[in-house]
């Protein structure tokens, strides 16, 4: 089965404050699990999105069966990350992994 994923790297200097808002407000539709690292998982049907904390940066990675399914993630995840750092500038420019 094909997989399609893609990434966005979102530098912030609060990428833990922007996790945790992004976790709580998706969380109430969909449940999030956290790893040992910290990471977040979702998984939504056949899709997987993670949402991961780094140093000055905020990872979110989407997995999906199909394109249509991948871009309603992205949007979901790369959406409601704009309009909570909308005062910090944050900008989500999703990068696709090539097949």
């Amino acid at each position: 089965m094909t997989t399609f994923s893609s990434r966005a790297d979102v530098r912030t200097d609060a990428p833990a404050r922007y996790a945790k808002q992004l976790v709580s407000h998706l969380g109430r539709k969909v449940p999030f699990t956290e790893d040992a690292e910290g990471a977040w998982t979702t998984l939504v049907g056949d899709a997987r999105g993670r949402i991961i904390v780094g140093d000055d940066v905020l990872t979110l990675r989407a997995e999906a069966p199909d394109v249509e399914t991948l871009d309603r993630l992205e949007h979901a995840l790369g959406s409601h990350l704009e309009r909570f750092g909308a005062r910090a500038g944050l900008t989500v420019t999703w990068h696709r992994d090539s097949h």
